[in-house]
């Protein structure tokens, strides 16, 4: 019985294992971190980074660590967004009004 009471008044493991959240987040994101945050592969960030066609990244450190900043992958998620037609209305084909064909004229 006494050993039932003590059971019940133990914290639960899920609560144990979990992590106080960092009171300031990031501002420079590793491959890993970027991918995660963008939500593709880190394959699919490092072949991006190799054809210089995704977020714009550097090396920092004597290592050379390849690192991204928060704020430009921001940055690059709102632009693709602006550039999509699905997203940004003023890209729509169909909000534009129909042009008008020439008449050819008889010679």
């Amino acid at each position: 019985m006494e050993r039932l009471l003590l059971l019940q008044h133990l914290p639960r493991r899920s609560t144990m294992r979990s992590h106080p959240k960092p009171a300031v987040e990031a501002a420079f994101l590793n491959v890993q971190d970027a991918a995660t945050y963008l939500g593709i592969s880190v394959n699919t960030l490092y072949v991006w980074r190799h054809r210089r066609q995704g977020p714009p990244s550097f090396r920092m450190g004597p290592g050379g660590r390849v690192m991204y900043r928060r704020d430009l992958l921001d940055a690059w998620l709102n632009e693709q967004q602006q550039a999509d037609s699905r997203s940004n209305p003023a890209l729509n084909p169909l909000s534009k009004a129909p042009q008008q064909r020439e008449r050819r004229r008889a010679v």
